[in-house]
């Protein structure tokens, strides 16, 4: 940087003498901290809601598959009833029943029986068949419909005594569902009913599975001629809740409305992890066997104490200290400066002595970078030798089968963000090191710089070609080399894949410039980002795509300015890009901080 011949004029707070730059540096630090933390809070309600999402599709998932393993239950009924001619007598129904273990395998399950569909005019018969095994059968309650369904088994019967006999035709919810069942062949459950072997009286249903004599019947009314009755299961909600789904174990409650009716709700008050305000809430409607349950699913407060926001918050006071200390630091520079200034003029200096004193001192400003950024290695390497013992003194623990995940993870995020942090350093002293003297140099062949860019990347001869005749390279040709590994290098690095790599370096002269195109096949850029991509941090990272600095670009941008160049972009999404740029065909050894912008 160069100093203005007429000082900058002062902003008068504190005495101090701050430049439109220092107040630029620090806006653009505030907007950085505010991006920070912005980005941060988003990555963190976004990771909240994955979560959440998971949780919820899980309790969604569970139910389907709870439902699916007693549907089974249920067809094994039947096939044990179809092998039997589609009768059983109570011994073998219970000799089943004991066999099947409903109580170890299927948690949640009330039992499983079976109910006859015996018409009017059979009644007598089916009730003398049923006292033959046991004499106080009885079918109950009496009612004058077409057709009666009585619970003729249901194991483990020293629960559901109080439904041995039970029609289900006498009441709405349960005949419907046993009747569609009947029709179409396929598992049903009931609306909400009362079972009456639930001595609390909670909200339940039933679960049925038909069964047919002789073929399996193709249509509606052959079902209806050939239906022998159907294998059921009972259920009382809350204990179905609890067979597949453990609640303490859980970070999200719900409810479950079955035709308005609420069957099942751990969104109760007393719920002693009940969140009043819950993060996250969602309703879903699921299709259940001829039912639609919907399911109201809100996030509790373990959820919200292992889910919570501070970590932007932590950022943004970090950011904001280091504001305070930037701002503190540019004062004191800023003053000092203005010390120097009213120092050389007392002394009369002359004005050239006054502008070699002001370049000395913002060039102490340009190496601050490069220093900040070299002394900030060791903390950062400590902090990466930090965790690795951390990783190494819990092997052991990462190892064993009660470890928690999230350890290992947050260990390898703090390794990731160590290299980021190295290579963001790295980036930083580079640029810094752009220096300001050109020193002449050999000569440079580009057609072998090609070929050893190919060799250094392992590209194959068609994926990067050299297309031009000129003359040797003298001017600055280490500069050169490293504008094409850069130009090349993003070309590889960004490259998605849809179509086979090409990238080709054309070189044409003219008078006493050379004129350099860097073309890839790539996925391209949007024109609105084609300056942005030279700034410095800048970068158009897409999800999972590779890490950058956002330094590579400003480097090259500031090395074609320093040799009195441009450098161009076109590039439209989905059409690849090219870089075009000018350089000195030849150039011996001089100053170019008159090249540089000027500031104060």
């Amino acid at each position: 940087m160069r100093a203005r011949a007429t000082p900058p004029a002062p902003f008068q707070s504190l005495g101090s003498r701050v430049s439109i730059l220092h107040v630029v540096i620090v806006g653009l630090s505030m907007v950085m901290t505010i991006g920070a933390w912005s980005f941060s809070k988003k990555q963190i309600e976004t990771r909240n809601l994955m979560r959440f999402e998971t949780a919820r599709n899980s309790v969604v998932e569970l139910i389907h598959d709870g439902m699916r393993r007693y549907e089974d239950a249920l067809w094994a009924g039947v096939s044990a009833m179809e092998s039997h001619g589609g009768d059983m007598t109570l011994a073998q129904w219970r000799s089943f029943a004991q066999a099947l273990r409903v109580d170890e395998k299927y948690p949640g399950i009330n039992g499983i029986g079976v109910i006859h569909f015996v018409g009017q005019e059979a009644l007598a018969g089916y009730l003398a068949q049923r006292r033959a095994e046991r004499p106080e059968f009885v079918s109950f309650p009496d009612h004058d419909g077409p057709i009666r369904m009585p619970i003729s088994f249901v194991e483990p019967e020293s629960a559901n005594a109080a439904a041995i006999g039970l029609d289900v035709a006498h009441e709405a919810n349960r005949r419907t569902a046993a009747l569609l069942s009947r029709e179409t062949g396929r598992a049903q459950i009931s609306g909400p009913i009362t079972l009456v072997q639930d001595a609390a009286s909670t909200p339940g249903f039933l679960f049925f599975a038909p069964y047919y004599a002789g073929p399996a019947p193709g249509t509606v009314r052959e079902r209806r001629e050939q239906i022998i009755g159907s294998v059921y299961a009972p259920f009382v909600v809350h204990k179905l809740m609890a067979g597949l789904l453990a609640k303490d174990r859980r970070d999200i409650h719900f409810s479950i409305t079955d035709a308005g009716q609420m069957i099942y709700s751990e969104l109760g008050t007393d719920e002693h992890r009940n969140d009043p305000e819950p993060m996250f809430a969602e309703t879903v409607s699921m299709q259940l066997y001829g039912r639609e349950w919907v399911v109201d699913i809100r996030t509790n407060l373990a959820f919200r104490t292992k889910n919570t926001y501070a970590q932007p918050w932590v950022i943004l006071a970090g950011g904001l200290i280091i504001e305070v200390l930037i701002i503190s630091m540019l004062l004191l520079m800023s003053r000092g400066n203005a010390r120097a200034i009213a120092y050389a003029e007392k002394a009369t200096l002359a004005l050239r002595e006054k502008t070699r004193k002001l370049n000395a001192t913002n060039n102490e400003l340009e190496q601050f970078a490069y220093a900040a950024s070299h002394d900030l290695k060791t903390p950062i390497r400590g902090i990466g030798g930090l965790a690795e013992m951390l990783r190494e003194d819990l092997a052991d623990y990462l190892a064993s089968p009660e470890a928690n995940p999230e350890i290992a993870e947050n260990l390898d995020h703090i390794d990731e963000r160590v290299a980021r942090m190295t290579d963001l350093t790295n980036s930083i002293m580079a640029f810094a090191r752009v220096g300001t003297v050109i020193e002449a140099q050999k000569s440079l062949n580009l057609a072998e710089v090609i070929s050893t860019l190919a060799l250094d990347f392992g590209l194959q001869d068609d994926q990067l070609e050299f297309e031009g005749e000129i003359p040797l390279i003298e001017a600055d040709p280490v500069g050169l080399r490293r504008i094409l590994e850069n130009l090349v290098g993003n070309a590889i690095k960004y490259h998605d894949g849809v179509k086979p790599l090409a990238v080709k370096v054309r070189a044409r002269a003219k008078q006493d410039r050379l004129y350099f195109e860097v073309i890839d096949n790539g996925p391209g850029i949007e024109p609105r980002f084609h300056q942005r991509i030279f700034d410095v941090f800048q970068t158009l990272r897409r999800p999972n795509g590779p890490e950058s600095t956002g330094i590579g670009l400003a480097i090259v941008k500031k090395l074609v300015e320093m040799h009195g160049g441009t450098i161009t972009l076109k590039s439209n999404l989905g059409h690849g890009a090219a870089f075009y740029f000018d350089w000195p065909a030849k150039q011996d050894a001089v100053d170019i901080s008159a090249a540089l912008p000027e500031a104060a």
